[in-house]
């Protein structure tokens, strides 16, 4: 009787855990060193876009600019997707080019005004 008490617990206690399915494009956080799909990249990058400007890294003007070019280059450590956003409205001239930067994995390196 003990024995289906317990198990009748763990198995009500795992009907409340939420369920985590990792699908791609899904979200940012990658494993390994499968290449993702452009498209994949785009997405994480306008997600990170979207936090920097919340974060008040970047001004609010940058929530609503696409992309203007995805390009691989080469990085210190091998290919990188460097992604290009252009914002004319930007106040400081220096700044109007933002530059993120991908493993061809999908993990984000980093973000800049240099594009280095």
């Amino acid at each position: 009787m003990k024995t289906c008490v317990i198990a009748a617990s763990v198995l009500s206690a795992l009907a409340f855990v939420p369920q985590v399915h990792a699908g791609e494009g899904g979200s940012c956080h990658f494993h390994g060193n499968k290449p993702v799909a452009e498209a994949v990249v785009i997405d994480c990058a306008n997600q990170r876009r979207d936090a920097l400007v919340k974060a008040g890294k970047l001004d609010a003007s940058w929530a609503k600019v696409s992309h203007a070019t995805l390009e691989q280059v080469d990085g210190k450590k091998g290919k990188e997707w460097k992604l290009t956003y252009q914002n004319p409205a930007a106040a400081d001239k220096s700044k109007q080019s933002l530059y993120l930067f991908y493993a061809p994995a999908g993990h984000f390196i980093a973000a800049n005004h240099t594009g280095k």
